[in-house]
């Protein structure tokens, strides 16, 4: 059954800072930002997915805080999470959990003052037999003292490497109906973060089933 979409007023661009818990090169779960980044191209209007790369952020030691400041690689990702709208997380799950380089990036962001207060985000994961389901609820946990307000439906937890094939050998996703649950997450996550700026949210009607956001 097709949801009916919810449209940004004109004029209005989302910005959505997408980071992934994984950094390998051919990583299912920045393939999972990829195709966000592809589906607002194509059939979202006023909401552009960024990814934001945590790669060369180093790992979390306040002796590397001098006089306030933090490290440039730091610098520019806390700016890139303050300058956004809301955030996508794609993440493996590592040992029943979050990823390393996903928490580290999170704690980097946290430092006082907390970069990702207030605002929406949305989890989607690519892993093994569990799909990542047990990383994106200690993620959601993580999000509480963040104060970060989670979409809560649709879910979405890729078994990656489960036939038929969602990637390809680079990581990219190639499955229909995984693009289409991706799509309904964007949705619901422009909406909730319209909702959370107070900005009105345009629905167009389609056969009457109404999406909304579901916030924790």
């Amino acid at each position: 059954m097709e949801a009916s979409t919810a449209q940004a007023p004109a004029g209005t661009v989302l910005r959505v800072a997408a980071i992934s818990g994984s950094l390998r090169r051919a990583s299912a779960n920045t393939g999972l930002i990829r195709a966000a980044a592809q589906i607002c191209k194509e059939s979202i209007p006023g909401m552009q997915v960024h990814h934001v790369d945590i790669s060369e952020l180093p790992l979390l030691n306040t002796d590397l805080e001098v006089d306030g400041g933090f490290p440039p690689a730091v610098e520019a990702f806390r700016a890139k999470v303050r300058d956004a709208d809301c955030f996508l997380f794609a993440s493996p799950e590592y040992n029943y959990s979050i990823s390393g380089p996903l928490k580290n990036a999170l704690d980097w962001g946290s430092r006082p003052p907390n970069c990702w207060g207030d605002r929406a985000a949305a989890i989607l994961s690519a892993s093994g037999g569990s799909g990542g389901s047990r990383s994106q609820y200690h993620i959601r946990q993580v999000g509480v003292f963040l104060d970060i307000h989670f979409i809560n439906k649709p879910e979405i937890f890729t078994k990656a490497h489960v036939a038929p094939n969602k990637f390809d050998d680079d990581g990219n996703l190639i499955d229909p109906e995984t693009k289409e649950m991706l799509r309904k997450m964007l949705l619901s996550l422009q909406a909730l973060a319209l909702r959370l700026q107070g900005k009105p949210v345009n629905s167009a009607q389609g056969n009457g089933e109404t999406m909304l956001p579901f916030i924790s």
